[in-house]
């Protein structure tokens, strides 16, 4: 069994603990917060161990896998230091806040021989599975443009639940703790970014950082992408969905978390055949839980010695788009990806 440990007992802490109970191959060990409260209900429920300090669980030669569950700017310490100390490492989506710290982390990773990966789940569920294997598949032919949309809400009370919510040092507005799976998912289609224009606003939020966006983006590849993200919505979440258009098709994935085909046209594919793709889809729209694949993944990684689905590169390229962006917009000018 790869004993798998938690540190940081907020709000996704449970969707790991879940996750890791779940897994075929993981065993839930221990907890790690520096509020006690925050980890009695882990301990109580789960039977696992709890520690106030990260230097004492580090040291447990128990531990094979740190989760890290923390506000977003707290990553990359943490992430350093369980590298150092030979745990594989799980990351919550962003990586890190920085490209900086993000390349703290993947060298700590390669030069202690650990393995990491970064939670973007979205890319297990079924819809989008298919798609990407029609992708590789070349399905769509020449592609014409892309759009990327986040329209969701989160209003004042998720932000006054935690003083580092909306903060630009510990979490970032919308695109970098909203909308960054979908970004992942739009490059992991559609291929690396070169180009970005994009402008920001905090319209309705007593935040920081922003809680509306909209860009521009040119890929590698020529095709143009669209990407706006909010969570301005009023009154609760309304479409998180990705759409593309080539020669030989149109697809559209959405719903309230982009996981049901919408629509769907594509050469060589009948009507009947995407009405029972459609009805197969809507059946199980998420197929198994997206961090349970995130965690029986790394079981596998590590077993099988090779890098998990998810990488640490990956989780840089969303990072990078997110960054850049932000730069565009305040710089008022199109920025190049490196």
């Amino acid at each position: 069994m790869i004993r798998f440990a938690i540190v940081g007992c907020g709000h996704i802490a449970k969707k790991h603990a879940e996750a890791i109970k779940n897994s075929e191959g993981a065993h839930f060990y221990a907890v790690c917060d520096t509020v006690e409260d925050k980890m009695k209900p882990y301990i109580e429920e789960y039977g696992v161990k709890g520690y106030n300090s990260l230097e004492d669980l580090l040291k447990d030669p128990e531990v094979d896998v740190v989760n890290i569950c923390t506000p977003s700017g707290f990553h990359a310490n943490i992430a350093v230091q369980a590298a150092e100390a030979k745990k594989h490492v799980v990351v919550e989506k962003p990586i890190a806040l920085t490209l900086e710290d993000t390349d703290k982390i993947i060298d700590a990773c390669k030069r202690n021989n650990v393995k990491l990966a970064v939670v973007h789940p979205n890319r297990f569920r079924p819809a989008f599975i298919k798609l990407k294997k029609w992708m590789e598949e070349g399905r769509f032919g020449k592609l014409s443009h892309a759009n990327c949309t986040v329209r969701w809400n989160r209003n004042q009370a998720y932000y006054d639940q935690a003083p580092w919510r909306g903060t630009k040092s510990l979490d970032g507005g919308v695109l970098m703790n909203q909308a960054i799976h979908n970004l992942d998912l739009l490059i992991w289609l559609m291929g690396d970014v070169e180009e970005v224009y994009s402008m920001d606003a905090t319209r309705l939020r007593n935040i920081e950082a922003e809680d509306v966006s909209a860009g521009v983006a040119r890929f590698k590849n020529g095709a143009l992408g669209v990407i706006e993200a909010a969570v301005t919505i009023y009154p609760k979440n309304f479409e998180e969905s990705i759409s593309i258009f080539g020669e030989k098709g149109t697809i559209k994935i959405g719903g309230q978390t982009a996981n049901f085909i919408e629509h769907l046209v594509m050469e060589g594919l009948s009507e009947e055949e995407v009405e029972a793709l459609k009805a197969e889809i809507k059946e199980n729209p998420f197929g198994k839980p997206g961090h349970q694949c995130i965690i029986e993944d790394m079981v596998e990684a590590i077993k099988e010695d090779r890098e998990p689905v998810v990488t640490g590169e990956d989780g840089k390229r969303a990072l990078q788009l997110v960054v850049s962006l932000y730069e565009s917009a305040e710089s008022r000018k199109p920025v190049i990806l490196g």
